[in-house]
């Protein structure tokens, strides 16, 4: 059994806060660690109070240490969406290299399991459809995205060298589109994008034609294939997504129809490097850990919608 104690780098962020309640639930007490470039306190002020939960304000790129026993390291600490990396490229890139390294030094100093979060991004523009983890991906390593992509491939490579050099036991999980609460309006990625928009009588802007596919996942499913993948003794590579595929221009479609929006839709041009499609397979998430999402995808929109609806004002007063 571990330490019933986990760091999570990034737990300030959309999905690293989820990850840091669902830690809690199970009475996994959590170190939180992020330097709030892209996550927000707010995202876990509900969280400072516990006895169980302790947020250390730090830049992974400089050395981390965490006082006490720690049975986990989940590094999640990175940009996250195109806005942000585009907007961050260097700290993109030191965070998943030179941040990576401090987060695996740290789990091997507590003799810990390390679980990288790595990302469908790391497929590419995918030539094999669906994508199994066997697939080595289509990259390409000088475009504007390849900041993310490569970042995350260097940190699944120095993960496992780290596994295979140094017999650290580690955990490599590809997350693929994730959509939830707490996202942020201005993200830049599709579902927040559209959300704001519909919300407020905005065009919703679809790149390109639209007929681009993402595979989306709802937050409390994803977390809970990253708890399952650190609970077990699996290495990884592993894809927790959904199988759920559908076109920017659906989706643009199912979220006015969800909000009751009069918004019309607005064809912009399509980023480079975008990738055309987008699905995991999912086998050996199943096979494994029995994991599978759960959440239909209406409802998860809905429960998003909700959050948006109450949380937007505030956001853009702020």
């Amino acid at each position: 059994m571990r330490h019933r104690r986990a760091v999570v780098t990034g737990g300030a962020g959309f999905l690293g806060s989820h990850l840091c309640e669902a830690l809690l639930a199970r009475g996994i007490s959590v170190v939180c660690v992020d330097n709030l470039l892209t996550g927000a306190a707010g995202n876990i002020a509900h969280l400072t109070a516990r006895r169980d939960f302790q947020f250390l304000k730090r830049d992974l790129t400089e050395p981390v240490d965490v006082l006490g026993p720690v049975g986990y390291v989940f590094h999640l600490a990175s940009a996250a969406s195109p806005a942000d990396y585009l907007r961050l490229p260097l700290q993109t890139l030191e965070v998943g290299s030179r941040g990576t390294r401090n987060a695996l030094e740290l789990a091997e100093r507590k003799q810990a399991r390390f679980v990288l979060a790595s990302t469908s991004e790391v497929y590419g523009d995918p030539l094999e459809h669906p994508q199994p983890e066997s697939y080595w991906g289509n990259v390409n390593p000088v475009g504007p995205r390849s900041v993310y992509d490569e970042a995350k491939r260097f940190g699944e490579a120095l993960t496992s060298a780290f596994r295979h050099a140094r017999g650290l036991d580690t955990a490599i999980v590809r997350i693929f589109n994730t959509y939830g609460p707490r996202m942020r309006p201005d993200d830049g990625r599709a579902i927040p994008t559209f959300l704001r928009q519909a919300l407020t009588g905005e065009p919703l802007t679809v790149t390109g034609d639209g007929s681009q596919t993402r595979s989306i996942c709802y937050v409390d499913d994803t977390v809970r294939g990253i708890v399952a993948l650190a609970l077990s003794d699996h290495p990884g590579p592993m894809n927790i997504g959904s199988p759920y595929e559908t076109s920017m221009l659906a989706l643009a479609r199912l979220i006015i129809e969800l909000t009751g929006s009069r918004s019309r839709i607005r064809f912009i041009e399509r980023p480079p490097d975008d990738p055309a499609v987008r699905r995991p397979d999912t086998t050996l998430a199943y096979k494994t850990l029995g994991w599978e999402p759960r959440v239909p995808v209406r409802e998860g929109l809905l429960r998003t919608i909700e959050w948006f609806t109450r949380e937007l004002p505030a956001s853009r007063s702020a």
